[in-house]
C-alpha cells in the first residue's frame, strides 16, 4: 500500500527522496494524508496546512516546545518529532565539552602566553545526566571507556550502563556527587528554569554544568551569579537563554565558561538523521506499525 505524503512548505529534495525510499508518494498538500514538515517553524504555518485528511505530521526537530506552547499539537493528527534522530552527534558534543572543561581547553584556547598546567583527568569522573533519553543513552555508551560512574535522571526505568537511576522529580539528588551535570531534558512547562540558584548551590564547587538541551532550562542570571561567586566550577553551553546570546552578555566575559552556538548537531548529521527518521516513519505509517517519536500533547514532548 502506498501513502500520499506532502513535503513542505519547503520541498527539500533530501526529504522527498526519504519519503520515496520508504514507498511513499509525494503529493500536493490537498491530496496528502500526511505531512513531512519543513518550513519557518511558525506554529501558524503548520496550523494553516492541516486539513481533515491529514492523519500524521512529521516535525523536523527533536524539541517541539514552539508548537506545543502554541497548542498546535493535539491527539489528531498524530505529531512525531525527530527526538533521538540526532542523539549521537549531540552526545558527541556533550563529551567534547566535558573533555574541554577537564583539560582547560576553554582557557588555553584564549591564552596569549605560556602558563601553568591546571588541567585535570576526566577518567573516572561522575557524570549526572538530567533527562536521560536518546542523547543521554548515547552519551553513556561513549563514556564507557572513561570508567565514569553515571547517575541517570529519567522516568523511563532501567538505563543500561548507569550506576544509579533517579526519577525526574528527584533530579536534585543527582547534583551533589557529580563532577559534570549534563542537561539533556526536553523544554516543557515543568522543566523551564529547573537549574537556578538553589540547584547550583547543591553542586560541587568544581563541578561543570553542560547544557545541550534548551537554554530555557537554566536561569541565566542565576548561572552568571553562581559562576562569578565560584559556587560551581564552570559552564559549557551549546544553548543559552536568550539565544542567540547577545554581544556583550556577561557570559561572554567569564573565563570559566565555554559557549558554542547551538551547533551540537552538525548540518550533515542533521540532514542524515532527519532523512533516516522520515524514511523510517513513512514506512511505519505505510505498514501500520507504531511511529517513532510520537509527541504527547499532555506532556509536550
Amino acid at each position: 500500500m502506498t501513502v500520499a505524503i506532502h513535503v513542505g512548505p519547503e520541498p527539500v529534495p533530501v526529504l522527498i527522496d526519504a519519503v520515496r525510499r520508504a514507498g511513499g508518494r509525494v503529493v500536493p498538500l490537498e491530496e496528502a494524508e500526511a505531512i513531512v514538515y519543513f518550513g519557518n517553524d511558525d506554529p501558524d504555518e503548520i496550523r494553516s496546512m492541516l486539513h481533515d485528511g491529514i492523519r500524521w505530521v512529521q516535525l523536523p526537530h527533536a524539541g517541539v516546545e514552539r508548537w506545543a506552547d502554541a497548542g498546535v499539537i493535539a491527539d489528531h493528527p498524530v505529531f512525531t518529532a525527530a527526538a533521538g534522530a540526532y542523539a549521537v552527534p549531540v552526545a558527541e558534543h556533550a563529551l567534547a565539552l566535558m573533555l574541554a572543561a577537564a583539560r582547560g581547553l576553554y582557557r588555553l584556547a584564549r591564552a596569549t602566553s605560556w602558563g601553568p598546567n591546571e588541567s585535570r583527568e576526566f577518567v573516572g569522573s561522575t557524570v549526572a545526566i538530567v533527562g536521560c533519553g536518546g542523547i543521554g543513552r548515547a552519551l553513556i555508551r561513549m563514556l564507557e571507556p572513561f570508567g565514569c560512574p553515571i547517575v541517570a535522571v529519567t522516568d523511563s526505568g532501567e538505563v543500561p550502563g548507569a550506576t544509579r537511576v533517579v526519577p525526574r522529580a528527584r533530579y536534585r539528588e543527582a547534583l551533589p556527587e557529580a563532577d559534570y551535570v549534563v542537561v539533556s531534558a526536553p523544554a516543557t512547562a515543568g522543566t523551564r528554569g529547573m537549574f537556578g540558584a538553589g540547584e547550583f548551590a547543591l553542586m560541587r564547587e568544581d563541578a561543570w554544568l553542560v547544557n545541550v538541551a534548551r537554554g530555557s532550562l537554566v536561569v541565566t542570571d542565576d548561572l552568571v551569579a553562581s559562576l562569578r561567586a565560584g559556587d560551581i566550577g564552570g559552564a559549557a553551553l551549546d544553548v543559552t537563554d536568550p539565544e542567540p546570546l547577545p554581544t556583550g552578555h556577561p557570559l561572554w566575559a567569564l573565563d570559566n565558561v565555554l559557549i558554542t552556538p547551538h551547533c551540537a548537531n552538525p548540518r550533515g548529521a542533521y540532514w542524515r538523521g532527519l532523512a533516516e527518521r522520515v524514511t523510517s516513519n513513512v514506512h511505519r505509517f505505510r505498514t501500520g506499525t507504531p511511529l517513532e517519536g510520537v509527541v504527547s500533547p499532555s506532556q509536550g514532548f
